[in-house]
């Protein structure tokens, strides 16, 4: 994890995203770009007396004043995070920990999965209910578009993060491709447990089987199966999770459908609105 690439959407995470990015940068020595992107333009329109229909132009032009405030404010926080962490920009040094950031004038929400193909791991706020942002088309757009891991962030900023590690298995591509994408996180881990729930799964190997290979990769991993209950698949994954008290789940992104729009379906949808702990994910 040595480049990371930390999502700069002004909202109510935004210091959770920053914090998850530097403790992963501190253990990794990476570099963190904090990256803003400008939101994709309203389609304001305007029609006039003989029926023609014409941008509007003063709301195009509120539209684009408030983009840059945002953006320079974005950068102001970003540079502010630099500092107080006494980190360098990259150009600075050759290697080690260091940081710089970047706007993204165009290509609206789409724009980060683009970027995010040449880091390692992304690092977003998770979608809050009754808020614009951390919005659900640039998470989208990550996880489709970047072919990389993203780290979703919840509100509160963690205190330490990976080393108490669960995986919730479900027996799908996805998640074993975000296991392998998640192996430096893993290997680095005081405590693993694969966690497996009833009726929560694919056709694929078992919980108990990824739990031997990994332990023949040399870790100590446990496993725990447990019963669903009147519990839907993804609050049994957070109640089962934060009883084993971890700090970071690993989990593939939306098994249940590969439509776009189905993303957030099932027990992805209820982690991404409800973890509190930060999540790897992947397709």
């Amino acid at each position: 994890m040595r480049t990371i690439l930390a999502h700069l959407e002004l909202s109510p995470c935004l210091e959770s995203i920053l914090g998850c990015a530097l403790i992963v940068a501190r253990q990794f020595d990476s570099y963190v770009e904090g990256f803003h992107m400008r939101p994709g333009q309203p389609d304001v329109i305007a029609a006039g007396a003989d029926g023609f229909v014409a941008a509007a132009p003063d709301l195009v032009a509120g539209f684009e004043r408030e983009a840059k405030e945002r953006a320079q404010t974005a950068s102001e926080r970003f540079e502010r995070f630099m500092a107080d962490n006494e980190l360098k920009r990259a150009a600075e040094v050759t290697s080690g920990i260091c940081a710089d950031w970047r706007i993204e004038m165009s290509g609206g929400q789409a724009a980060i999965g683009a970027r995010g193909r040449i880091f390692d791991l992304l690092v977003m706020g998770r979608p809050l209910k009754d808020q614009v942002a951390p919005s659900v088309a640039a998470l989208e757009s990550a996880l489709f578009d970047a072919g990389r891991p993203v780290l979703v962030a919840p509100p509160t900023p963690p205190v330490h993060l990976g080393r108490n590690i669960v995986i919730a298995w479900n027996g799908s591509t996805e998640t074993a491709r975000t296991i392998g994408f998640s192996m430096p996180f893993i290997e680095r881990a005081e405590k693993v447990t694969v966690l497996t729930v009833e009726d929560g799964s694919v056709s694929g190997p078992t919980g108990a089987e990824l739990t031997r290979n990994l332990e023949r990769e040399g870790l100590e991993v446990g496993f725990l199966d447990v019963p669903l209950g009147s519990r839907g698949v993804g609050q049994a994954i957070l109640e089962e999770t934060g009883a084993l008290g971890a700090d970071l789940l690993i989990k593939g992104a939306y098994t249940q459908s590969r439509l776009r729009q189905m993303i957030f379906g099932g027990a992805t949808s209820h982690i991404v609105a409800h973890a509190r702990l930060p999540v790897i994910m992947a397709n």
